[in-house]
């Protein structure tokens, strides 16, 4: 679980403010003009004073005492520190991206060198990035600043991140278990967004284009979830939004902005290279990769539905349902043995949902680390099949 707790945002924000220093001086002015404005607290490196370490040094401990980081990149990559490969500006900008929202502003109508050039295609890549803009001069710089800094103002208005009520949304939004009903083997996962705050107007949630764009991810987008050889339906269920296909794949959509994901685990029985073993194991690859897709997708309905991310953090609760008696192997595993299955000791009958508490950007940045911090403590509820 992700135990960082934000500071209260609700008055003022300690802001670092991380580019160049030297050439820059109107644009990082423009930036403690824009923050200063909206009565917040500019970190700057001019402002250190004498220091008996690096400057460098001084600088990350400034970055790691905020709240925000505003970083603004121009056309050059700046001094690289002995022992480092990174600029001071770039090893800054690595630092805050694990810990703190970052504001990313890139100038554009420059011509950047190979070391800028790559540092700005990463920024601009990074899917779990806060904010990213773009600015000239100095003026639509501060008032790009501006306008993010305020939206993440009224974001954070709405009150604190309740852990606990996140988890219990989570895990209540699973369906229920029926032990003594032969059903299919799913993968369930469920994210839900804090702090706690009506997303979607009942109109939106019924508008037929959100439905349509989701369903449209869903079989066509780059984290698909459907079987595109069967037909979708969609409508309301009660409050909810809610997409089915055959087999049990379905997305629910809260008005409060929670998805609940469930998504089949084996493959169609008329399917080619179906394999009648598979009702027996539960394969690695194949829960990591769903895992993975269902992850990507939830980020990118978040982004649809909340683009001004007043939902700063999100619960994760995830089970396989319909599996109680099977083991689990990897691949390989499976290929060298598809005629018989003995289990291993481990595992357990009651397997509770595995939970994860992180920031609403981990889903972009560190789903790699996301998917392997979900997966571990699932496969130990399984036994070892031989």
């Amino acid at each position: 679980m992700d135990n960082r707790r934000p500071r209260p945002k609700l008055f003022c924000m300690r802001i670092f403010i991380s580019s160049l220093i030297t050439g820059f001086e109107p644009q990082r002015a423009a930036v403690r003009r824009a923050i200063a404005t909206l009565r917040h607290q500019p970190v700057m490196a001019e402002d250190f004073g004498a220091q008996p370490n690096s400057p460098q040094i001084a600088c990350l401990r400034g970055l790691r005492d905020s709240d925000i980081v505003v970083l603004v990149l121009g056309e050059g990559y700046g001094f690289v520190p002995p022992g480092s490969i990174l600029s001071a500006t770039h090893q800054e900008y690595r630092e805050a991206r694990e810990t703190k929202p970052v504001l990313a502003f890139v100038q554009q109508g420059i011509s950047p060198g190979p070391e800028q050039a790559a540092f700005i295609a990463e920024v601009q890549a990074w899917e779990g990035g806060l904010f990213r803009g773009i600015f000239v001069g100095p003026d639509d710089l501060q008032d790009g600043v501006t306008r993010a800094l305020h939206d993440i103002t009224l974001a954070n208005a709405t009150g604190p991140v309740d852990e606990r009520e996140m988890m219990a949304r989570a895990t209540g939004m699973l369906a229920p278990e029926n032990r003594n009903q032969v059903v299919p083997a799913m993968l369930e996962l469920v994210v839900v967004g804090g702090p706690s705050q009506r997303i979607l107007r009942p109109a939106e949630l019924e508008a037929a284009q959100l439905a349509e764009h989701l369903e449209q991810s869903a079989l066509y987008g780059g984290s698909r979830l459907f079987d595109r050889s069967l037909g979708v339906t969609s409508g309301l269920d009660g409050s909810d939004l809610i997409l089915r296909q055959d087999r049990g794949a379905s997305i629910r959509l809260t008005e409060l902005g929670s998805l609940a994901l469930r998504l089949p685990l084996d493959e169609s029985r008329g399917g080619r290279g179906y394999d009648p073993m598979s009702g027996m194991v539960v394969i690695e690859e194949a829960v990591k990769e769903k895992i993975g897709t269902a992850l990507a997708y939830s980020a990118s309905a978040l982004e649809r539905i909340d683009p001004t991310q007043r939902l700063t953090h999100t619960a994760i609760a995830l089970r396989i349902s319909g599996a109680e008696h099977r083991g689990w192997r990897t691949r390989a595993q499976h290929a060298a043995n598809t005629t018989s299955v003995q289990m291993g000791h481990g595992g357990g009958r009651e397997r509770q949902p595995i939970t994860l508490l992180v920031r609403r950007a981990a889903l972009g940045l560190d789903r790699t680390a996301l998917v392997e911090d979900l997966l571990v403590p699932l496969r130990r509820q399984f036994p070892a099949a031989h």
